[in-house]
């Protein structure tokens, strides 16, 4: 039996077994949809370099400016996604059709493409315990006068009716019958008043609660299947105080969120400018140095959203970094499998 071992062990198999253990860095190239999704993935997948992997955040093609979620899924005909290439998503309203579309199947069905589990990126930088501290970096105030978790948890229970039944039609392929579009103008407040914002959710309200009868007289068909939807969605992560996360991202990020939290940024910033100018008393010279140091320092609040990382508590946010680590125990399997089968050739080249 020795001599069958030392049999093996001639140059060319020490050789290649060597290169089988050497350690190399793998790098796994991630295809995006856009340039606003470049930093939201670098900022997930970095975490999970090391000295022996590394990622690679790009838009799925370098010969043109094609750019969208089906381009990211489907580059080179989506075949070639696997161990050294992956696809990050947004999940738009796919992951809750569960498969009902074929674009839904494709992003489910593939386990190489990683999504965002809320609608969009946009709904997680909206994250709601995280907006008191994107106004505190976008205004250098922390002084809290808007409470943005009570009022998105109030927001989403008022339309959460209405959501589940645009859920149903789209589960049902009639999505011409509410297209996002038509669902955003029936969700989206007006004249927020940031002191009491009370009253624009009551219209809000009362608007949707309308809109939700029209639609339980005209799809009687629906009686007995709406329940069992919100049960379905509440599996997926999906309740009446979040339902904000699951909404179109574009519309929530610019006016649902962008509707208070630009004129709360606006009161914070001139009560900063006030105290400046209550401090500095008469000395002019003084004013107008802080005054002009703090314009300097201030940020939009806009861009500050597009920047926050802060989401990173989130329910959602955890389910992104599961599937990473799916992806990332696919890969290494996969690469003990490609080295149990090179050192199978070896040994059969030897034996030959």
């Amino acid at each position: 039996m020795a001599k069958q071992l030392s049999s093996y062990l001639n140059s060319g198999y020490l050789n290649a077994a060597n290169k089988l253990q050497k350690k190399k860095v793998k790098k796994i190239v991630a295809y995006v949809e856009s340039y606003d999704d470049i930093f939201f993935w670098r900022s997930i997948l970095s975490q999970y370099e090391n000295e022996e992997r590394v990622f690679e955040v790009m838009l799925p093609s370098k010969t043109n400016l094609n750019r969208g979620k089906k381009t990211a899924m489907m580059n080179r005909l989506g075949d070639s996604l696997g161990e050294y290439m992956i696809a990050c998503v947004d999940a738009d309203i796919d992951y809750l059709l569960q498969g009902a579309t074929r674009n839904s199947r494709l992003m489910l069905d593939n386990p190489y493409v990683v999504h965002t589990y809320a609608y969009a990126i946009e709904n997680l930088q909206c994250w709601a315990p995280s907006l008191h501290n994107v106004c505190v970096m976008a205004t250098l105030n922390d002084r809290t006068i808007f409470d943005f978790e009570e009022y998105l948890k109030a927001y989403s229970e008022a339309v959460y009716d209405l959501f589940v039944w645009a859920m149903w039609l789209y589960r049902h392929d009639r999505f011409s019958e509410m297209p996002l579009n038509k669902l955003n103008n029936f969700i989206t407040p007006e004249k927020v008043n940031i002191f009491n914002p009370t009253e624009a959710l009551d219209r809000l309200r009362h608007n949707v609660n309308r809109r939700v009868a029209w639609m339980q007289s005209h799809y009687p068909e629906a009686k007995g299947k709406i329940k069992p939807l919100k049960a379905d969605l509440a599996r997926l992560g999906v309740t009446p105080q979040n339902v904000y996360l699951y909404l179109q991202g574009h519309n929530l990020f610019d006016n649902v969120v962008g509707g208070v939290i630009e004129p709360v940024a606006t009161v914070l910033r001139r009560e900063r400018e006030k105290d400046i100018k209550r401090l500095a008393g008469r000395n002019t010279t003084q004013m107008d140095n802080e005054m002009t140091c703090y314009m300097r320092s201030q940020q939009p609040v806009v861009v500050m959203m597009r920047r926050n990382t802060m989401f990173k508590d989130s329910p959602q946010y955890r389910q992104i970094c599961q599937h990473v680590e799916r992806v990332l125990a696919l890969s290494s399997s996969a690469s003990n499998q490609q080295d149990d089968c090179k050192v199978a050739e070896m040994k059969d080249t030897n034996n030959g």
